[in-house]
């Protein structure tokens, strides 16, 4: 029941935050030129963040909840100030619970970002960073 239920709200969270998109000043980002048939597209380096299974499965179901609440609200406010570009849960149970899409600088900055989150801090989720090339315009913002 806990699992539909995060899973609802976790879906509604995402269909909220593609209402309310922010746009950043891309300048600092890592990007260059690719040409493909005449189309040339602009690369840029985005962050994707996975959110593993972590360690911590000693709270009690109310515990949960307020962590999971909290673990929204943070993606929420990171995707309103434009850190975060798309974001969601994984519909199967296996051990990486969801992703995160950062639009930041460097793998750094989006390690640090998602170690903040209340899941991560809680020991419900773990991150793993991975650096992700994509054409501008063709999926994310």
């Amino acid at each position: 029941m806990i699992h539909r239920i995060q899973l609802t709200l976790s879906f509604l969270f995402i269909g909220l935050l593609a209402l309310s998109a922010q746009e950043v000043d891309t300048t600092n980002f890592q990007t260059f030129d690719y040409e493909d048939e005449g189309q040339i597209y602009v690369m840029q380096q985005y962050f994707l963040v996975f959110l593993k299974r972590g360690d911590s499965k000693s709270e009690t179901e109310e515990e949960a909840q307020k962590i999971q609440a909290a673990h929204l609200e943070y993606l929420g406010g990171l995707y309103e100030k434009g850190y975060i570009c798309m974001n969601g849960p994984f519909g199967d149970d296996g051990e990486i619970r969801g992703a995160t899409v950062y639009r930041v600088s460097s793998a750094e900055e989006a390690l640090n970002l998602a170690s903040n989150d209340p899941a991560v801090k809680a020991g419900r989720l773990k991150v793993e960073v991975h650096p992700w090339w994509l054409a501008r315009g063709t999926g994310v913002r």
